[in-house]
């Protein structure tokens, strides 16, 4: 008889400083889906789903698939929108359980609710509470992950991304799903260790281009062609989300049946939780103040491509507000032409420049009306509409290649030399096609100023001439200390400076 698999994906990240909660309609904007729908909308992109569909479809496997539900980084998500997401997954458990081999699971590893700080392992205790201790349970992570005890007790396999910008989705998608499909034929017997680091988080945030982290990737590559290591996964961790078990770690999953796997499969979470340690002072970005990063666009020679500033502390992908103005406004001040700002999150904004046509001068408040203490507080902007449009866009980068997204009721909104990309649902930039399917071809400007802390670099990084990187103040600021953090262990670096490992 062919193995069955249950599949789900339930993906948000969390920002516990942000206010509000993540909303049922958060996830509908990115991504809620079910069945076959879900599979259909997901199944040639690169989402951790096709790859668990890829093996599936080589081995002769039946596939449930349950539903696939993400949103874009936000505050903690809701009770309601919790439990409605989660009892889709739990309800197709306890009605399959007797027929189904295994469940893969496409997780984050930071989602934080109203309710509890450990999304993930809530979920995996209610999935496990049905099958009992026996059943095959695998998981892929985002590095991004603060992977808890609870987590790792109810799953058996784990593969997390090794690529920031996020590129291997599918490919870590298809490595667990061959690693389930050696556990279900009982070739296999796997079993996960788990390492953490006193850390807040790596100190590059896992960059897969630059840094220390570079090295490990490959190392652990290596390491899981040894016999018995199954994967070897490191966790940058998120320090937006104030957890008690926040930061790095190390997730070794290896054959309990393979003579000496476990033995050895510690010793490589040991040595790779020590270099993420090691290399705590090893940081990659310079840090740009508002200021030189705005004169540096001033002075720049674009012959070989545009200025590219990563507006890294306002990045809604870690769940900052995204409409942060301080960067904004050092641009306008500097008197910068040709040059690009987005997005700016501003649901306001777009709908009132959405009561006026394209062509018209307009004056309005732009940004900073969720918190001005981080990232500065709204802008009275006169400018002229570029381009009105319902939002919708479909990638084509090494990212978002083949999915659709929405940024809802935007405007291009050109004020002086900067063309403003007002948004109103949340996403950062990581494709071109965020540019291009509202008018502006990032290949022709000077100065592209993005929301984004990493990501970006996979789509615009071949395009640029420079990427410069600004701390604009925002939420995501790497100033961790200006964070009220409360339910973090301590001691933990760098708010100690004196922890040691």
């Amino acid at each position: 008889m062919p193995f069955t698999v249950l599949t789900a994906e339930f993906v948000s990240e969390n920002n516990t400083f942000k206010k509000g909660l993540t909303e049922l309609h958060d996830f509908e904007v990115d991504t809620l889906l079910e069945g076959d729908a879900a599979i259909a909308a997901r199944r040639e992109a690169n989402t951790e789903l096709a790859g668990f569909v890829d093996v599936a479809e080589k081995e002769g496997w039946r596939v449930i698939h349950t539903i696939s539900a993400a949103a874009s980084p936000s505050s903690p998500v809701s009770r309601v929108a919790y439990d409605q997401i989660a009892a889709v997954i739990t309800d197709a458990v306890a009605a399959n359980k007797d027929r189904i081999n295994g469940i893969l699971l496409s997780l984050h590893g930071a989602q934080v609710t109203e309710f509890c700080e450990d999304g993930e392992g809530e979920l995996l205790a209610r999935i496990r509470a049905i099958t009992g201790p026996d059943m095959l349970i695998g998981v892929t992570l985002d590095l991004h992950a603060n992977v808890t005890r609870a987590m790792v007790r109810d799953a058996q396999m784990w593969v997390s991304f090794k690529t920031y910008p996020h590129i291997d989705m599918r490919a870590c998608g298809v490595q667990l799903a061959k690693m389930m499909g050696e556990a279900m034929a009982e070739r296999t017997h796997p079993v996960t260790l788990r390492r953490d680091v006193p850390m807040m988080d790596e100190v590059n945030s896992g960059r897969s281009d630059e840094g220390p982290m570079v090295p490990l990737y490959e190392e652990a590559r290596l390491q899981e062609e040894e016999p018995g290591i199954l994967s070897v996964s490191l966790n940058a961790g998120f320090s937006d989300a104030d957890i008690k078990e926040m930061g790095p770690t190390v997730l070794v999953t290896y054959d309990k049946g393979e003579a000496g796997a476990e033995a050895r499969a510690g010793e490589i979470a040991d040595a790779h939780a020590r270099a993420i340690w090691d290399a705590r002072n090893s940081v990659a970005n310079v840090f740009l103040g508002i200021d030189e990063a705005a004169a540096q666009a001033a002075a720049f020679d674009t012959a070989k491509g545009p200025l590219v500033i990563a507006d890294y502390s306002d990045n809604p992908g870690s769940g900052a507000y995204g409409d942060a103005t301080n960067l904004l406004a050092a641009m306008l001040k500097a008197g910068l032409k040709d040059a690009v700002f987005a997005p700016m999150i501003d649901a306001e904004a777009a709908a009132e420049l959405h009561r006026h046509k394209v062509g018209a001068v307009v004056t309005l408040a732009v940004g900073g009306k969720n918190d001005p203490a981080f990232g500065g507080g709204p802008l009275t902007l006169t400018g002229t509409i570029m381009h009105l449009s319902n939002g919708n866009f479909r990638g084509d980068g090494p990212m978002l290649g083949g999915l659709d997204r929405t940024y809802g009721t935007t405007a291009v909104f050109k004020v002086d030399g900067i063309e403003i990309l007002i948004v109103t649902e949340r996403e950062q930039m990581l494709d071109r096609q965020q540019l291009y399917a509202f008018g502006i071809d990032p290949t022709k400007r000077k100065t592209l100023a993005l929301k984004s802390m990493q990501h970006f670099r996979a789509a615009f990084e071949p395009i640029a001439g420079k990427v410069i990187v600004c701390d604009s103040g925002a939420l995501s600021t790497p100033q961790m200390s200006r964070r009220p953090y409360r339910n973090v262990r301590r001691p933990i670096w760098p708010l100690d400076p004196d922890t040691t490992f």
